[in-house]
């Protein structure tokens, strides 16, 4: 299926952005079908680029995770000529994304005051790391959000160092806000004919997040602690050590867990006041684990997966990224794509659409691929 039969087809994204958040968002428009066009520095480019081992063909890794299927323009933003270019593309745009300091696209004349009366229509997207306010002269990296907006103090065990998610979770988390907001504000666009300025950042987007946790400390006044692997408010909902390797339980409800008790050998455990309910379970967790991982320790994590999943109590034996792949294969989800011979593949679009499929990725592009004919096609030397 072509590009004319996606829900974005014949949108013009103007990506400003570079490092995560903003990228990984115009790749989501790019998916879609936009034809979204990376403003880069001359010489560098987005500074992903460097962000490496590992290493591609083409770039880092890293940089190529989020800049599938998008044009690469350079362009210095502080030479007058380039930045006329700048503004004609940014005019010429339905979206625009950017992640600079507040001010910053203000300096170079392309502020969403600046370019409203020529592009009525445009929705200009601002990623910030805590506002445009009181917060927009700090730096926003996803590290620093997670250490000062909470995340790192319930992620780790109990009595270790609080700890960082594994990957760039709230530059992913602001990403799909970004996305959210951006289409928002293009549906709103469809009855008054009218962009607007949508405004994103990290702390924010890592706060709402939080959910249940942010709940709690809303309602209670206390702070959430570290729980390592286990849920504040369900148990068994952890990992559980077996014979050879580690098992993943999640118990949402009781009769799973009458269920896991009889699978396991002891269905008694189930009519246990300790245990019988959620809240008791939660309560008496310290006396629970131990139970539980004394009959899982006579046979190995897989024989237990197979035997519970069977009985419908989720549970599975924890894995590494490879494995996560491996089972989304064997599940018909097809997590990967071909994007060309000498390229990585890329992670498929998470989501499926039964009438407009995502179905054209392309490579991320080199810097400045495509410099010479958007340079021609900004200068109105001809038509796009």
């Amino acid at each position: 299926m072509s590009n004319s039969a996606l829900p974005l087809s014949g949108m013009l994204v103007a990506d400003f952005s570079r490092v995560l958040a903003g990228p990984l968002a115009t790749a989501t428009l790019a998916d879609l079908g936009a034809r979204v066009i990376k403003v880069e520095r001359p010489g560098s480019g987005d500074e992903t680029r460097a962000w490496g081992p590992p290493w591609t063909a083409n770039t880092s890794s890293y940089f190529e995770s989020c800049n599938r299927t998008k044009e690469s323009v350079t362009l210095d933003l502080t030479v007058p000529g380039d930045a006329a270019l700048a503004r004609e593309l940014a005019i010429r745009a339905d979206v625009l994304v950017e992640n600079f300091r507040t001010g910053t696209m203000e300096r170079h004349g392309l502020g969403y005051q600046q370019l409203r009366a020529d592009n009525p229509g445009l929705v200009y997207c601002s990623i910030t790391g805590f506002g445009s306010g009181a917060g927009a002269d700090l730096p926003g990296y996803d590290f620093l959000v997670q250490a000062v907006g909470g995340l790192m103090s319930i992620t780790g065990e109990p009595d270790g160092t609080p700890t960082k998610v594994g990957v760039a979770l709230v530059d992913v988390l602001t990403s799909k806000d970004a996305v959210a907001g951006i289409l928002a504000a293009l549906l709103a666009r469809g009855s008054s004919g009218e962009g607007q300025h949508v405004q994103v950042n990290l702390l924010s987007s890592l706060l709402a997040s939080l959910v249940n946790q942010a709940s709690a400390f809303a309602a209670t006044g206390r702070p959430p602690e570290r729980l390592g692997n286990a849920h504040p408010s369900i148990a068994p909902y952890e990992l559980l050590r077996c014979a050879d390797a580690m098992l993943a339980v999640a118990c949402g409800n009781d009769a799973q867990f009458a269920r896991l008790a009889r699978v396991l050998g002891d269905a008694a455990l189930a009519d246990d006041a300790r245990f019988a309910s959620n809240g008791a379970r939660v309560t008496n967790r310290a006396v629970l684990v131990p139970a539980l991982e004394r009959l899982l320790g006579t046979d190995t994590a897989a024989h237990w997966a197979e035997r519970l999943a069977e009985v419908g109590v989720p549970a599975g034996q924890l894995g590494s990224i490879e494995d996560g792949f491996a089972l989304a294969g064997t599940l018909g989800l097809d997590p990967l794509v071909d994007v060309g011979e000498d390229r990585p593949a890329q992670v498929r679009h998470p989501v499926s659409y039964s009438r407009t499929p995502v179905t054209d990725y392309q490579a991320p592009p080199r810097l400045g691929e495509h410099s010479d004919e958007l340079r021609r096609w900004l200068s109105k030397e001809e038509q796009p």
